[in-house]
């Protein structure tokens, strides 16, 4: 499966961007419960996996949070590396929100 890997960069520090990204997956839960399923959420200290089906496609994201960035690797398949672009663009836009 092809991955789409970023480093977004935050200043908030470990602790705090780590708590904002959880609480952003638990409002997504609601937000957006009928795009999609099979949702398994875990966390390890500042270590997140994300895993869940939408639109018939398994999507499986990780992100590992340090003091000044959090990294994320996503397993995307193949049929939506088109928009790859469109995805990173997306995730900066959200990024840029939530770690402000």
């Amino acid at each position: 499966m092809p991955k789409i890997n970023m480093t977004i960069p935050q200043s908030l520090g470990q602790a705090e961007a780590t708590r904002r990204l959880q609480q952003a997956a638990e409002a997504a839960k609601t937000q957006y419960a009928g795009q999609f399923s099979d949702l398994h959420e875990e966390w390890n200290g500042s270590t997140g996996t994300v895993s869940l089906k939408a639109a018939g496609f398994n999507v499986s994201v990780q992100f590992q949070v340090t003091d000044t960035s959090v990294d994320v690797v996503a397993d995307v398949p193949m049929m939506l590396l088109p928009f790859k672009g469109q995805v990173e663009q997306m995730i900066n836009e959200r990024a840029a929100v939530l770690f402000a």
